[in-house]
């Protein structure tokens, strides 16, 4: 039977946008900018243990704890820099906060293939469409950059809620913006326990975005499962 679905949430990185290059290569280049010489990827063996070690510490940009998601993200390129053996604090600083403007543009994010295309199906099929990201305030800004923010009546970042999937309360917050019953609802997102398994969990239907070489598991229903953005459309009009 067809759903019947008023609303469609979407998860953003890597399910309609991507990074453009891996993290080591920028942070090499704004490096490289400064006559440093940094191999990308201890960069970005650097970045993932600094991400790391400040999301345990400070979870959701340090939203519980005061901290802006502006210092937390500054304290993360600082403390890769550090790791890769930069020890001049002044560039350090300087090169965090380059980087942290360069993150927040099209310089550095694309759209993933048809993306753009089934947001505007989804649109002309007059499905009303919401945002649901784990991401700090400058998600509105880089999905306007990336020409995507047209789609959306609302863009609901974890900073802004307060909680990050796979919590409950920011799926309950998004239901409150679009005020329609979980039932009537279809989130679609690329990891299976924040995206699928937490949208399910609160009633909403949902989709899980596999790309090619993923790994299968846990088993999720094949008609559950997107090879590409471009099949959610048969999916929900089966």
């Amino acid at each position: 039977a067809m759903l019947r679905l008023r609303l469609l949430t979407w998860d953003v990185k890597d399910t309609l946008l991507r990074l453009r290059r891996p993290v080591g290569e920028s942070y090499a280049a704004e490096a490289r900018a400064h006559g440093l010489q940094l191999q990308p990827p201890a960069l970005s063996q650097a970045f993932r243990e600094a991400y790391g070690a400040q999301n345990r510490r400070f979870p959701n940009y340090g939203h519980d704890q005061g901290l802006s998601s502006r210092q937390w993200w500054l304290d993360v390129v600082g403390q890769t820099f550090r790791l890769a053996g930069v020890h001049d604090d002044s560039i350090v600083t300087l090169m965090a906060e380059n980087l942290y403007r360069d993150y927040c543009s099209a310089q550095n994010w694309e759209a993933l293939p048809g993306a753009g295309e089934t947001l505007s199906r989804c649109r002309q099929r007059g499905f009303r469409m919401g945002v649901i990201s784990n991401f700090d305030n400058r998600l509105e800004k880089i999905l306007s950059q990336c020409d995507l923010r047209h789609h959306f009546e609302f863009v609901l970042t974890s900073e802004a809620a307060g909680f990050a999937k796979p919590d409950r309360r920011i799926f309950e917050e998004a239901l409150c913006l679009g005020g329609v019953p979980p039932g009537q609802v279809a989130h679609i997102g690329d990891d299976y326990t924040r995206d699928y398994r937490a949208a399910r969990a609160v009633g909403m239907h949902s989709f899980l975005l596999r790309v090619a070489g993923q790994s299968e598991e846990p088993v999720v229903p094949p008609e559950h499962v997107l090879p590409t953005l471009g099949h959610l459309l048969g999916l929900i009009e089966k």
